[in-house]
């Protein structure tokens, strides 16, 4: 007797009760079904045939199974507890980055000049801008936004500075030929570049200049322009270049000399209207005292460089007055302020330059011997806590027997 093939049409019987009745899989169509789909009872041959015989009868039987299994959970109060202020952590926690996001973000407007390259001022920012930036300033984070500036006078290639008879900055070689430029060299040729230039064109005679003798005081004169250099250097991070006029107010502002037309008589005197200024309520954020003290140590250590390192310092803060210069006229002032500040810079100008070609004609001895007296200042103040400021007596000034720095400024 022949084997009956069955079609899903008819009755479903297994095929272990009646060997001779087969059904076909109703997937594939080519062999003989073996199992029966526990969710819509369609004969299939294999587990392929089973896994594509119908995508949503899978997922409905796995999505069944699944609640089956959640409504046999019966949370008890503890877990809902839990799970309550695990949500409400998380809730809290999303809303302050929100808020911490929404505080550091600038203004459409303010971001568009940003990004076109535009400078903006404190005027461009909203009044929540503002008080965001007041904030970050008083707390010191900006500062740690901007890289600490190194000094030129206190790196290697400053010991080593060369200048002509006439004073003029030596030619140094910009390419190595033939030679393999190492990191290192790299280096000193980037510190070698922080140096400023000395003078471009010789520098006179002071006999030059004057018809009379320079002063005795010159020296102590000196040390109190060093001072305001290195002042305004270290207030700018090395970069007076940004704001000429600003810089050149800075230096008049702390030199009693340049600023005043002072002429004080010893080092103390100097030195102490510097301290003085440093520790004024308009500086007294720099650091006060101890801010003093270590623009002491960089005098010493401009001094200690010799005569080759001073001529460059000068020149570099002539170029800084005649940049304030060519600012000034783009300044919108009264004429007259305008006019007053333009002769002042000429001035100060005229006295820098003057020194310059009083220092480059000194021995080298003079100033190890300047940084030595400088340095016994220091341990004084340092000694005394700043007690010396502003406590000169006039009995301990020395009475001057020069005459006028330069008579044709006076």
């Amino acid at each position: 007797m022949s084997e009956t093939i069955l079609g899903s049409e008819m009755p479903l019987t297994s095929s272990s009760s009646n060997p001779s009745s087969r059904i076909i899989c109703r997937v594939c169509e080519k062999q003989f079904s073996q199992y029966t789909c526990p969710q819509c009872n369609m004969r299939y041959c294999s587990l392929p045939c089973y896994k594509s015989h119908s995508l949503r009868c899978t997922e409905s039987f796995m999505r069944e199974n699944v609640m089956e299994e959640l409504r046999q959970l019966q949370p008890d109060d503890e877990n809902k507890q839990k799970m309550t202020e695990i949500l409400k952590r998380f809730h809290s926690e999303k809303e302050m980055d929100s808020s911490d996001e929404d505080e550091s973000t600038l203004s459409e407007e303010t971001t568009q000049k940003i990004l076109v390259g535009n400078q903006i001022s404190l005027d461009d920012l909203s009044v929540e801008e503002k008080k965001r930036f007041q904030r970050a300033v008083a707390s010191g984070e900006l500062s740690k936004l901007i890289k600490p500036w190194d000094p030129w006078w206190l790196k290697l290639p400053a010991r080593t500075i060369s200048l002509s008879q006439e004073g003029t900055q030596l030619v140094q070689p910009l390419v190595k030929h033939k030679m393999v430029v190492s990191q290192q060299d790299d280096m000193e040729s980037d510190q070698l570049h922080d140096i400023p230039p000395g003078p471009e064109t010789p520098l006179p005679p002071v006999s030059k200049l004057s018809s009379t003798e320079p002063s005795p005081l010159l020296a102590v004169h000196l040390v109190d322009i060093i001072y305001s250099y290195c002042f305004t250097l270290r207030l700018y991070n090395g970069d007076w270049q940004s704001d000429g006029l600003g810089s050149a107010m800075m230096v008049l502002s702390i030199s009693s000399v340049l600023g005043k037309g002072a002429q004080p008589e010893t080092l103390l005197e100097a030195l102490s209207h510097c301290l003085e200024q440093t520790c004024s309520p308009a500086f007294r954020h720099m650091g006060g005292l101890q801010f003093g003290l270590g623009l002491m140590d960089d005098v010493i250590s401009l001094l200690s460089l010799g005569g080759a390192a001073l001529v460059c310092m000068l020149c570099d803060l002539q170029r800084l007055i005649q940049t304030a210069e060519r600012e000034l006229k783009s300044e919108k002032q009264q004429k007259s302020k305008r006019l007053e500040l333009k002769n002042k810079l000429k001035l100060v100008q005229r006295k820098v330059y003057f020194i310059m070609c009083w220092v480059h004609k000194q021995p080298g001895e003079a100033w190890s011997s300047l940084a030595a007296i400088v340095k016994v200042e220091q341990r004084s103040a340092m000694e005394h806590g700043g007690n010396k400021i502003g406590t000169m007596r006039m009995e301990d000034k020395v009475e001057s027997r020069g005459k006028p720095l330069i008579k044709e400024l006076q």
